[in-house]
């Protein structure tokens, strides 16, 4: 059953056409990969989804209903949930108080203290502040937090940039036991090796347009495409 559609969606920045015709879908329970260089249009296209930067034309289909018209904040009540970029954790908050205020918001909450078992890094930091955590740890943060809102539709938005190899490996641990609880999940990455572990299904995006659509195991194959819109060389594919 499909939960997520994009049709032909075309989203401006200003006077900027940015997508182009841009369609994708997502089954129930499965796990994406949107991949593509630096300014392809990944992020564009979260916006998009969460009506942050609602496309102009085009159908934004959530379980089978128009998002059109919609806010962000009445997107993530249906059970669609971005975690972006750049994190965005409650700065001068604690861990424990992130949590707490996700878990007051949500209609149907996860108890706080399952997080602490899925991402056992945050347990010793629940009286950290968001600012006086590392990137590793705020994106653990981050990820929690909109898990405990039990989102039908997890969006996570580009989450090893400015990780260190290290922590981006902890960080998969970790989301290969969030996806075993059967969320569907749209990735955007660059890392191509994080995102071929985690989905089984991908699509390319390159200078706002999808350029390839397809299972994780025939793009692996595909070395041509690999280098030319992920600037990746096969040797580099784990």
């Amino acid at each position: 059953m499909t939960v997520l559609e994009l049709d032909e969606i075309n989203t401006y920045y200003g006077n900027s056409h940015v997508l182009h015709d841009v369609s994708l879908e997502l089954a129930e329970g499965e796990v994406v990969a949107l991949l593509g260089r630096n300014g392809a249009g990944k992020t564009t296209t979260m916006r998009s989804i969460m009506g942050v930067t609602p496309p102009r034309d085009g159908t934004v289909r959530f379980d089978g209903a128009d998002l059109d018209g919609l806010s962000p904040d009445e997107r993530n009540e249906l059970g669609v949930n971005l975690v972006p970029e750049d994190r965005r954790v409650f700065p001068t908050l604690t861990v424990q108080e992130n949590l707490t205020l996700a878990h007051k918001l949500a209609d149907d909450p996860r108890p706080v203290e399952e997080m602490y078992e899925l991402f056992p890094v945050l347990d010793p930091l629940r009286s950290n502040q968001g600012q006086n955590m590392s990137g590793g740890e705020q994106q653990m943060l981050a990820v929690a937090r909109a898990l405990i809102q039990r989102p039908k539709v997890l969006l996570l938005d580009e989450p090893t940039e400015g990780l260190a190899p290290v922590i981006v490996d902890d960080l998969r641990e970790m989301l290969h036991d969030v996806v075993s609880e059967d969320v569907t999940v749209l990735l955007s990455e660059q890392n191509v090796n994080f995102a071929f572990d985690l989905a089984t299904r991908g699509y390319i995006i390159d200078t706002g347009e999808i350029v390839y659509e397809g299972t994780i195991e025939e793009l692996q194959q595909r070395d041509d495409l690999l280098e030319r819109y992920l600037a990746v060389s096969p040797e580099e594919i784990a």
